[in-house]
Parts: C-alpha cells; structure tokens; sequence
C-alpha cells in the first residue's frame, strides 16, 4: 500500500512540475541565429542581418510590457532588415493600436515589413493596416517590392493569410531573374507547396507556434497545417526552396508552451562564392 502511495505521489508531483513548466516556457524566449548562404545573394547584402519574429498575439496573456521588452531585444541585436510575420494580437480590437505604438520604436536602416497573420483578419483588418502604417512598417499584403542597398538589391513579397486571400505567386515574380535573391513572407507556411516552379530562394513562416505542446519537442498533437507535422518548426529544405518556421513569440488560446520555446530568428546574408 506505501508503495503504491509513493508512486502515486511521484506521479502527481510529476503532472505538477509539467504543469508548471508550460506557464512558465512561453517567458522563455530565445534568439535563434542562422546563415542563410546563397550564390544569388548581392555582393552588397553580404553579412547584412535579418532579424525575423512572428506571432506576438499582444493580448490579455502577452502584455504591452512583454511587446516593449520584446521591441528592445530585437533592436540589440542591430538589424539591417525586419520582418514580422502577423498574428500581433490574439484577441480584442483594443489591443492593435497599443501593439503598434509598441511596434514603432522596432529600428533597421534597410527597412521593417510585415505581412498579416490569421488573427489579424479576424479582429479588424483595416485597423491592423492602418496602424502598421503609423509605425513605419511596411505592409506586404499580397505585394513586392525591392530592398536596394548599394549595387545590389533583393525582393520581398509577401502574400496575405493564404486560406482567404491567395493570388498566383507569378504576380509577386515579375522582373526576378535567375540570379535575383527573393525572399517570400507568409504567415501560414503551407503556402510554400505553391511555389515548386518559381524562383524564391527562401520563405519565412510563423502560424503553427512551433506545435505550441509537443511531445517533448518530437511531435506535436496539432499543427495547424495540412501537411501535418512537416511545418511544425524550424528550417524545411523543400527540394525547390528553403521554408523557416518560427515558433513565434505569443500563445494562443492557452497561455501554455512544452517544448516549442518563443524564439526571435536572427538570419545573417552569405554570400557564397
């Protein structure tokens, strides 16, 4: 009988500390670094920092503090470029404009821009577009255009929530050649499998929280993704372009994270010769 009460014991003690941990991991963030090395990159953009987040769903459990803390450790990291990639609220239309107030004080000589997520649609659309504007981020809402910085230049196209609102990739594509370096920014990553036949070198994705819980980072029980867990997280070589998927920053629904830590993803331009 006391054997049987300590493992008891053992189990719940156990379920309690996993508990715990899942309120506690979503204010775990972490600065995820990579390279992206590519031929195509301009000789000028070579070592040239991007600085990618995503999914802040500022709202009742992701406070005007956090998105000010959050604001501050990007800046640290001195980007040349931002890239944010929707969902900035969870919930609540009286939480967009201070988000953006917030979002304003982001800092990068080449440019910030961003593209909308799901939530953004939901909660009010035209404000999340107007106050982007008012904070000096550049909206990609199924638009492109080119970052240009000395001889060299790159495109950026970004595609509105893919669900509702997809338009032929070719539109964003005109005037690329084979030797231009395009990046695509798309809050839902499964847009990516619209893209075997063209020209984009990399897509930056958010949407799936990394699975938000997971099976001890392994698997996750949802994704919120056609193709199951093959954008869960992390770097997807497709076989015809490369797809990043940042866990993103906030929570949804559940305030809870196990094993799919917050992230800001620091990407430095190689040039490979």
């Amino acid at each position: 009988m006391k054997r049987k009460w300590n493992i008891f014991l053992s189990i719940l003690t156990a379920c309690i500390l996993i508990l715990a941990y899942m309120f506690i991991e979503p204010y775990w963030l972490k600065i995820t670094y990579m390279e992206i090395r590519d031929g195509d990159i301009p000789n000028s953009f070579d070592g040239k920092r991007i600085v990618f987040v995503s999914d802040i769903h500022h709202g009742p459990f992701f406070s005007g503090k956090r998105v000010r803390n959050l604001v501050k450790k990007i800046n640290n990291l001195n980007p040349d470029i931002i890239f944010v990639g929707g969902d900035y609220v969870e919930k609540g239309g009286q939480y967009i404009k201070p988000c953006f107030e917030e979002l304003s004080g982001l800092k990068a000589p080449l440019g910030k821009y961003g593209v909308l997520g799901n939530h953004d649609y939901y909660r009010n659309g035209d404000l999340v577009r107007q106050s982007m504007r008012e904070a000096g981020i550049t909206l990609l809402d199924n638009a492109d255009l080119w970052i240009t910085y000395g001889s060299g230049r790159i495109k950026v196209c970004g595609v509105g929530y893919f669900k509702r609102y997809l338009k032929p990739i070719e539109s964003y594509l005109k005037g690329v050649s084979e030797d231009d370096f395009v990046v695509l920014l798309s809050h839902d990553p499964d847009y990516a499998e619209n893209i075997r036949n063209y020209k984009v070198d990399i897509v930056l994705s958010g949407h799936t929280h990394g699975g938000q819980v997971t099976l001890f980072g392994l698997w996750a029980p949802y994704i919120p993704s056609i193709y199951g867990q093959k954008y869960r997280t992390g770097m997807v070589d497709t076989g015809y372009t490369r797809v990043y998927v940042s866990t993103g920053v906030g929570t949804s629904g559940i305030p809870v994270r196990f094993f799919a830590r917050p992230e800001i993803v620091v990407f430095e331009l190689v040039k490979e010769k």
